[in-house]
């Protein structure tokens, strides 16, 4: 397995394994077969990598919940260096209590042992796994599965006497409480057990704060002022709310995001700043649609605009280069940006009206 690097959007870089094709064609295979047994054990709060379950429909979980259950409470977890700390040994475990077939086991034991390539050099590692292939975001789901989610929800039925809710997308996960020392004690227990398989909470990113409809007013009150945000699947969450003057939740583009978008498209757009119109405003229209398929969520209509309106100045930006002497006015501007990049608009439901659709009355956060 060769080792790559991409970079992530705090500045740093994610290392990850690049499997032949071989191990490709083999991991796929084994995928389709674990899907089929590991996913009818996984509870509903748990949405990623899983079949059928994005990470809006996470997200709409996780709003639905803050605006329909009795919520004061928010922890923002962060598991730190979640799939090079993972112990293989626990993992093993894991998989031999669903699968019977000792050869699939040993299979995954090969790809867990198989160290990665880098520089010339292969090194091996007793805990982790590589992030890249199709196995590890199984495998992360199956860890955090018996080390997570089966006692949250244990420890939500018999140690909770308020709401709880949980929403867990692979190793990111957001939790609600009712009361503040239920949450206390949920991260205290919680930082026992995950020291127990080897894991450990991020002590700079893991956070408890006061979030939900009536945060606002108790912390002005104190004469502490806003609420506190917090960022999970690309959104920052933030107390709001509607014209009406009820509680809501609004969920804008985490900034940095944006801000790391942007740039990426603008070194893009000087490596193809020679190229002819028609090529430009093709790749400059995929990346404004993905944009705002994923990022076009009720409310966030300003940021995804933002993002419409920076992509088409920097595009002339480029254009205005590619000579001393060539000039390009607005006007000439706006007909490629409006013939070549598509509108910002609103293009998921809100929360409760999909979640509502999906579900048909049952839970997706237990």
């Amino acid at each position: 397995m060769r080792r790559a690097y991409i970079p992530k959007a705090d500045g740093s870089a994610r290392g990850l394994g690049v499997p032949a094709l071989e191990d490709k064609l083999v991991q796929r295979a084994v995928v389709e077969v674990l899907n089929a047994i590991a996913d009818t054990d996984f509870l509903g709060f748990s949405y990623g990598f899983r079949p059928g379950r994005s990470p809006h429909d996470a997200l709409d979980a996780l709003s639905t919940g803050l605006l329909t259950k009795k919520v004061n409470w928010v922890l923002d977890a962060d598991i730190r260096s979640f799939f090079d700390t993972l112990e293989h040994g626990w993992l093993v475990k894991f998989i031999e209590h669903r699968v019977a077939d000792r050869r699939v086991v040993r299979l995954i034991q090969k790809w867990l042992n198989a160290g990665v390539l880098e520089d010339g050099e292969r090194t091996w590692s007793e805990v982790g796994t590589v992030q890249g292939g199709s196995i590890s975001p199984l495998l992360a789901n199956l860890y955090l599965h018996y080390v997570f989610d089966l006692w949250v929800q244990r420890w939500r039925q018999t140690q909770a006497t308020g709401d709880v809710i949980v929403v867990r997308f692979a190793d990111d996960f957001v939790v609600g409480f009712q009361y503040r020392h239920e949450a206390e004690r949920f991260l205290a227990e919680l930082r026992e057990r995950f020291a127990k398989f080897g894991l450990s909470l991020h002590p700079d990113k893991t956070r408890l704060f006061e979030f939900g409809p009536f945060a606002d007013r108790n912390r002005r009150g104190r004469g502490q002022g806003k609420p506190d945000t917090f960022n999970f699947l690309g959104f920052t969450h933030i107390c709001g709310k509607k014209r009406s003057g009820m509680f809501t939740v609004l969920r804008q583009t985490v900034r940095q995001r944006l801000q790391a978008k942007l740039q990426a498209v603008k070194a893009e757009l000087r490596r193809r700043m020679h190229f002819p119109i028609p090529e430009q405003g093709a790749y400059l229209r995929s990346v404004v649609a993905g944009h705002v398929r994923y990022f076009g969520v009720p409310m966030n209509g300003q940021a995804i605009s933002l993002f419409r309106r920076e992509v088409g100045r920097l595009w002339r930006q480029v254009l205005l280069r590619r000579s001393q002497t060539h000039c390009l006015p607005w006007r000439r501007m706006k007909r490629y940006i409006t013939r070549w990049l598509p509108p910002a608009r609103i293009c998921h439901p809100y929360p409760l009206v999909r979640l509502g659709v999906v579900t048909q009355g049952r839970s997706r956060m237990r």
